[in-house]
């Protein structure tokens, strides 16, 4: 059992310096480095009189120095917020309005000037990991205090930021490291998934705390297939950690097999549907692998039950389970009026026990209507529906509201269409998923009224759409089809009935 994640590695850093903890295309970084540069720059935070407690907000992209930030942050006693670098300056702003951060480390060029913080970037960040000073320890994050925040989208066009405490990543990671998984030490795992995403905490936390190598694959590499199928091969993986939409990236490939990846022993997939045709596919390809598919909000704490998809699994159920819930979290199925329901029928799923977020960061409306008491332990309403079965075994049911899971990030309908209705070319939008046979997201579609406009064509409009929304909408929210039309369907009620388009863009209106 660990008890304390940052001396855990801070710990084995110490005694294994020269051993790698880090391969970034190549560029490579030891667990001396990961120490030298936390110590360093926790040491460098203390003397900056920022307040006690409060988040550091880090911005960049796959690099080791990303990792570097977060432990230097909370080794000074500071949680840290992972900002990608591709987010659009809206959502920095409401990152920065919301969470409130002490100080701001940009480990990439920042898409605008902030003042209201301190910044550390550039040379003078440099100089800091490099300063090579010593640091001791007395009051690093711990207990309840916040590890991490991670900001999701919310329905009314802001973030909610989700505050993991250490606790609740020492839920998480204990589990992780349980029989459930059998991972094993010296690993080398795939870190593909941007850290703004808390499933980037099976890849951190499947390297550094068993003395693995973090093999990353930027985002400029994994979004073309030709340097992804060239790299992958040269990664030597072990563990693979993504969703279940990368991995279909991979299986593109007709290389992507167990031959060319003999070490290849373990898949572990979070953040969206795992398919019993992506499972198969797998299991074809990779015979003498372990695939596991596992579930679970990021305000529980990345993941709370899993399973193993083994052959017998994959010909017993059509629609995969989610597996079986943690030992220290329960599940209860409950009804609209929050009774539970008996074994079998199908309601909203609510998690409860020691993963449990304290709730989103400085937004006590949005933690009231979300998180709850369970029988004395922390509670969240997820919004999914689902039941057990007589085995244990959690069943997923789809989302009770309009959020969905594409590519593996978890986004709001209503927000995608207030985002849309920002274009001074649009009348009223709507963001409409479009499932394939085995009910997952396939592909998210704007039904869009547009205003008076003098294009000729609608992909001319669809291109002025998204011009005026680049600073605005994330490139993963941004709709891939434009769906033109003179009105809006309404319910009774006056509102846009996206029930109804949805049925009508799956054929089953």
């Amino acid at each position: 059992m660990i008890d304390n994640i940052i001396t855990y590695i801070d710990n084995y850093a110490a005694q294994n310096p020269d051993k790698l903890a880090y391969d970034e295309m190549g560029k490579l970084n030891t667990y001396g480095d990961l120490k030298t540069y936390s110590d360093s720059l926790a040491a460098f935070l203390d003397e900056q009189d920022l307040p006690e407690k409060a988040p550091i907000m880090v911005f960049g992209g796959h690099q080791f120095e990303m990792v570097a930030a977060f432990m230097g942050a909370l080794k000074s006693g500071h949680a840290y917020v992972p900002v990608d670098k591709d987010s659009a300056k809206d959502r920095i702003d409401n990152i920065l309005e919301i969470g409130q951060p002490a100080a701001v480390i940009a480990l990439d060029e920042l898409p605008m000037a902030i003042d209201s913080v301190p910044v550390f970037q550039g040379a003078e960040l440099d100089q800091i990991f490099k300063a090579n000073r010593s640091y001791e320890m007395t009051h690093a994050v711990e207990g309840d205090d916040n590890y991490y925040i991670i900001f999701t989208s919310g329905t009314t066009g802001k973030p909610k930021g989700v505050q993991i405490s250490h606790n609740n990543a020492l839920s998480y990671l204990n589990w992780y490291y349980s029989d459930d998984f059998k991972l094993e030490e010296n690993q080398n795992v795939l870190a593909q998934v941007p850290y703004s995403f808390d499933v980037s905490v099976m890849a951190w936390g499947g390297a550094l705390l068993s003395g693995g190598v973090m093999k990353a694959l930027p985002k400029v590499v994994a979004d073309d297939f030709k340097q992804l199928f060239a790299a992958l091969p040269t990664f030597d993986l072990n563990l693979w950690v993504s969703t279940p939409s990368f991995a279909n990236v991979a299986l593109l490939s007709p290389d992507f097999t167990g031959e060319n990846y003999p070490n290849l022993k373990k898949f572990v997939f979070c953040g969206e549907v795992l398919t019993s045709t992506t499972s198969k596919k797998l299991r074809e390809r990779f015979p003498n692998a372990e695939i596991y598919n596992t579930y679970g909000p990021t305000e529980a704490t990345v993941a709370v039950s899993g399973l193993q998809i083994t052959d017998e699994v994959l010909a017993k159920y059509d629609k995969l389970p989610i597996g079986y819930m943690k030992a220290d979290m329960t599940a209860t199925i409950m009804d609209p009026d929050g009774l539970a329901l008996p074994q079998g029928e199908a309601g909203e799923l609510v998690l409860s026990g020691p993963a449990v977020s304290k709730g989103y960061l400085n937004n006590p409306e949005k933690t009231a209507a979300a998180f709850l008491d369970v029988a004395g332990q922390p509670g969240y309403r997820t919004g999914d529906l689902g039941f057990m079965d007589e085995d244990g075994l959690l069943h997923y049911k789809g989302r009770a509201d309009f959020q969905i899971k594409l590519h593996g990030f978890r986004i709001e309908l209503e927000e995608v269409a207030q985002h849309l209705q920002q274009s001074q070319w649009v009348e009223q939008a709507a963001a409409v998923p479009r499932y394939d046979a085995d009910g997952e997201v396939k592909q998210m579609l704007a039904i869009v009224v547009p205003k008076e406009n003098d294009f000729e064509k609608p992909m001319d409009l669809t291109n002025a759409i998204k011009a005026d929304l680049k600073d605005i909408i994330m490139d993963y929210m941004m709709p891939s089809r434009f769906i033109y039309r003179d009105a809006m369907p309404l319910t009774p009620n006056g509102k846009v009935n996206l029930k109804g388009l949805i049925a009508e863009v799956n054929g089953n209106a």
